[in-house]
């Protein structure tokens, strides 16, 4: 199946429906994610992250190839998406390497930074096509910060500043605070859906809602019903991948062949992929 837009699924998930976007390291993650969603037949989106290009030696290329390749193998509506982008030179090659969206991320920056470089971004991903996410708030847990409290006063996006942000910079989605956190391995997390209600009133573009991860299943569906659209999940397919080679490797400990080990990570990917895109 061609590559789709990530503009085009988010539109079709826009009423009441929640859209799962995956954040890829690896062939085997690609892979999973295209497996996942076909047996779940569901879109769903492939996500590069600024950190998974710098582990391939700060070459996008390469990731996005196989990605695409793989999408237009796939009969699952899949589309590529480059997340949490801090770099403008990384921004910029985005629409060279076929991707339809990117989320660039100024939230390290003061409110009026973030708003001028967020600005920036959009006009140019416009020029090009490129739908473009940005974030509002503290959703902690990024590498190289330190932990973040999702409950600390402060931390959670305001509906009227999420209003002006949007309105200031012409994001086509927001990410924002609620209650979740990056890099979570336990699915722990409580979420603010008086909050998420609040901001999808306020807020004419759709929610993201990032650290899903760490989201209990009915904390996801209340969340997608009380608006919020872009599901991201990273940690909970590296829980998985990492868990099926230390089984593997403890059970044959003599084994050397990648293959055997890699081929029950790549199942168990495509097995969480499948179960959070049931969730939608």
């Amino acid at each position: 199946m061609p590559l789709v837009r990530t503009a085009e699924l988010m539109t079709a998930a826009a009423v009441r429906q929640g859209l799962a976007a995956f954040n890829v390291i690896t062939l085997e993650h690609v892979e999973a994610v295209a497996a996942g969603a076909e047996r779940a037949g569901r879109p769903a989106i492939l996500q590069v992250s600024e950190n998974a290009v710098k582990f391939h030696g700060n070459r996008l290329a390469p990731l996005a190839a196989a990605a695409t390749a793989v999408a237009r193998a796939s009969s699952a509506p899949l589309a590529l998406h480059l997340d949490h982008v801090e770099s403008v030179e990384l921004l910029r090659q985005a629409h060279a390497e076929g991707f339809g969206s990117v989320m660039f991320d100024a939230s390290r920056l003061s409110y009026g930074d973030n708003v001028k470089a967020t600005a920036d971004a959009v006009r140019w991903g416009h020029e090009r096509g490129i739908w473009v996410e940005a974030e509002l708030g503290r959703v902690g847990g990024k590498e190289g910060e330190p932990p973040l409290d999702a409950h600390a006063p402060g931390v959670r996006t305001d509906p009227s500043e999420a209003a002006a942000y949007v309105a200031d910079t012409g994001v086509d989605a927001l990410a924002v605070a609620v209650g979740s956190s990056h890099a979570m391995t336990e699915r722990t997390a409580t979420l603010d859906h008086t909050l998420i209600a609040a901001l999808h009133t306020a807020v004419p573009v759709p929610l993201v809602l990032h650290g899903s991860s760490g989201v209990p299943d009915e904390e996801i569906r209340a969340a997608v019903t009380a608006g919020m659209t872009k599901i991201n999940v990273g940690t909970a397919l590296n829980t998985a991948y990492t868990a099926a080679v230390r089984t593997h490797l403890t059970e044959n400990p003599e084994g050397v062949d990648p293959r055997k080990y890699l081929t029950g990570a790549r199942d168990a990917m495509a097995e969480t992929v499948a179960g959070f895109l049931r969730l939608m």
